[in-house]
C-alpha cells in the first residue's frame, strides 16, 4: 500500500472552498479579460442606431476605468454591419470563428438577428441581449443561446390597438410597415390587439423596403384612404420622413409612432418638432431631457458618464441611455457569472433576473427573467409629444 505524505493530506484538509473551486472559461474569457463581440449599423439606412454601439462601448471604457468586472477588463469588439444581413452573417462569423469572443450582445435589427440565429444557436454561443423587440426572441425552448432585452414589438402593438379602440373605437386606420420580420411582428401585435375588428378598422396598409429612398408615395398612398389614424411602423431615417411628410401635405391622423423611433434627437428634430406635436409613442426607460427627471440620481449620474466617456454623444438621443442601460443589466449578469465564465453559464445567469432594476428605468419597470422566460422587460407607459418632449399618460401597461 503506497503511503500519502501527512503534509499533503494536511495542504489538502487546511485549502479553503475557494482555493478549491476552479475557474471555468470558454473562448473569449481569462483571468484577465472578457471580450465581447457587437454587430451595429454605424453607417447605412439604421445609421442612426449606430450611437448605441458607441454608448456601450463608451459604458465598458467606464466600467474598466474602475477595475473590470471581478478583476477582469472587457474588450468590446464591435463591427459595422450597415444594417445589411448578408454582412451581419460575415461579421457574427468573423467574431465567433476568428476573434473568439464569449458572447454576443446586442447586435442590432430583426433581420439582422435573425440571418444569425441558428448559426449562433448551432454553435452554442450566446446571441445576448439582443436589440430587438421581436417576439421570437423569446424562444428559450428551440433558441436557448439567443434572449431579447426591450419590451417585444407585439406588445407594443397590442398596446396602441388598445388605446384606439378606447379612444376612438370607429378609427380608419392607415398603417406604414417596414416589409420585414420587424414591420411584420409589430403589424401581428397590432392586429391580434383590434381582433375582429382590423379587417374593418385598417382601411390601407402599406410597406416600404429598407433600400428605398423615401417613403413619400406610401405617405401619399395612405392620405388618399381617407385614414384619420395612422400607425407608423419604421425605423429613424423613413419615421422622420413619414411625420414630415404627413404634415407638408395637411394630412393630420392620431399619429402612433413605434417606439424603437421615438427618438427626438435622431428622428424628430430632423422631422421637425413643430410638425411632430401629438405624436403618441411608449417609453419605459427615462428620458434624459425630461424636465422631471433633472434631479433624479440615476439621470445625473448618466449625464456624468456621457460627459466623461461619450462627450460627443448627443444627449437628447434617448439611444444613448438606452445602450447605457442594456450594458448595465449584461455587467450584472457577467458579475453575478463570477469565475464561471462559460458559454452555458452566461445564459443561466441571464435567465435569472429576478427584480433587477438598473435606475434609469421608468418607476414601476423591472427586468425579469427565468428558464422559460426569456423576455426581460414587459412593461411600458404611452407618451405623447408636446412640441418640446414627450409627456407620459395612463398607467403603466404589461407585467
Amino acid at each position: 500500500m503506497k503511503l500519502v505524505p501527512i503534509a499533503a493530506l494536511l495542504a489538502v484538509a487546511l485549502a479553503s472552498p475557494a482555493a478549491l473551486a476552479q475557474k471555468k472559461y470558454d473562448p473569449g474569457a481569462s483571468d484577465k479579460a472578457i471580450k465581447i463581440g457587437n454587430t451595429n449599423p454605424y453607417s447605412g439606412p439604421a445609421s442612426a442606431y449606430g450611437t448605441i454601439g458607441k454608448s456601450i462601448g463608451a459604458y465598458w471604457k467606464m466600467v474598466n476605468d474602475k477595475g473590470g468586472i471581478n478583476g477582469r477588463k472587457i474588450e468590446w469588439v464591435s463591427y459595422d454591419d450597415g444594417y445589411s444581413p448578408p454582412k451581419t452573417v460575415e461579421m457574427a462569423r468573423k467574431l465567433v470563428e476568428q476573434d473568439q469572443v464569449l458572447l454576443l450582445f446586442q447586435t442590432l435589427g430583426t433581420p439582422s438577428n435573425t440571418a444569425i440565429h441558428k448559426y449562433m444557436n448551432s454553435k452554442k454561443v450566446p446571441q445576448a441581449f439582443v436589440a430587438t423587440g421581436a417576439t421570437k426572441w423569446n424562444d428559450a425552448r428551440n433558441f436557448p443561446w439567443t434572449m431579447g432585452w426591450q419590451p417585444n414589438y407585439q406588445t407594443e402593438g397590442r398596446i396602441y390597438a388598445e388605446h384606439i379602440l378606447k379612444n376612438n373605437p370607429k378609427a380608419k386606420i392607415g398603417v406604414l410597415y417596414q416589409n420585414d420580420d420587424y414591420g411584420k411582428d409589430y403589424l401581428k401585435g397590432f392586429k391580434d390587439g383590434l381582433g375582429d375588428k382590423a379587417a374593418s378598422m385598417i382601411v390601407r396598409e402599406v410597406s416600404y423596403e429598407v433600400t428605398d429612398p423615401t417613403v413619400d408615395s406610401q405617405m401619399v398612398q395612405l392620405q388618399a384612404s381617407g385614414a384619420d389614424t395612422f400607425f407608423n411602423i419604421t425605423t429613424p431615417k423613413f419615421a422622420a420622413q413619414a411625420i414630415r411628410k404627413a404634415y407638408d401635405t395637411g394630412w393630420k391622423p392620431t399619429h402612433y409612432l413605434n417606439n424603437v423611433s421615438a427618438s427626438i434627437g435622431s428622428v424628430l428634430k430632423p422631422a421637425g418638432l413643430d410638425k411632430s406635436v401629438g405624436l403618441i409613442s411608449t417609453q419605459y426607460y427615462k428620458d434624459p431631457q425630461d424636465s422631471q427627471w433633472k434631479d433624479d440620481p440615476a439621470v445625473k449620474e448618466w449625464h456624468a458618464f456621457m460627459a466623461k466617456y461619450y462627450p460627443e454623444g448627443n444627449l437628447a438621443d434617448p439611444f444613448n441611455m438606452y445602450g447605457y442601460l442594456v450594458a448595465s443589466t449584461l455587467h450584472e449578469v457577467l458579475k453575478k457569472s463570477g469565475d464561471n465564465l462559460t458559454r452555458a453559464n452566461i445564459m443561466k445567469q441571464a435567465a435569472s433576473l429576478q427584480g433587477f432594476r438598473p435606475e434609469g428605468l421608468l418607476p414601476g419597470i423591472r427586468i425579469n427573467t427565468g428558464a422559460n422566460d426569456y423576455a426581460p422587460i414587459e412593461s411600458e407607459q404611452l407618451i405623447r409629444f408636446n412640441g418640446q418632449k414627450w409627456e407620459r399618460f395612463g398607467p403603466i401597461i404589461g407585467r
